[in-house]
């Protein structure tokens, strides 16, 4: 199989390095203005030591199923709508929670270009249940 994949990248070797300069593209454009990840002993200590605000962008019925204490919860889909409310905490960093981590960092992009200080839970709220951190059910 890697003689196929040599032999190919040989007699195609235009269409390779087209393939990797889109590649590097994609990656420059990804990292930047993206929300930088944080692990779950970071969002604690931002949140305890720069009075760090947690954002929760769940839907309403998985964050009251279990959130993280002191969380705000604006669900994904009306984070734009929700930028003046925001305002207040344009001073200290925003933490971006999701389930998984994923979702947190392309709705940080708005944020970011709007001035505030955003990083994401990696991992989301699945990392915090995993490492056995309490959650507020509401």
């Amino acid at each position: 199989m890697i003689d196929q994949i040599l032999e190919f990248s040989t007699n195609h070797w235009e269409m390779v390095a087209v393939f990797f300069f889109v590649l590097a593209a994609v990656v420059f454009v990804e990292m930047r203005g993206n929300a930088r990840g944080i692990t779950t002993a970071s969002l604690t200590d931002l949140v305890n030591n720069k009075n760090a605000a947690v954002i929760d962008i769940r839907p309403t019925k998985e964050f009251r199923a279990g959130h993280i204490t002191g969380a705000i919860n604006i669900p994904a889909n009306k984070l734009k709508d929700k930028n003046a409310e925001l305002e207040k905490h344009k001073s200290n960093p925003i933490i971006l929670v999701c389930k998984t981590g994923m979702t947190a960092g392309s709705n940080a992009k708005e944020l970011i270009k709007a001035g505030f200080e955003v990083y994401k839970l990696q991992g989301g709220i699945a990392e915090w249940e995993n490492a056995n951190l309490p959650l507020v059910k509401a």
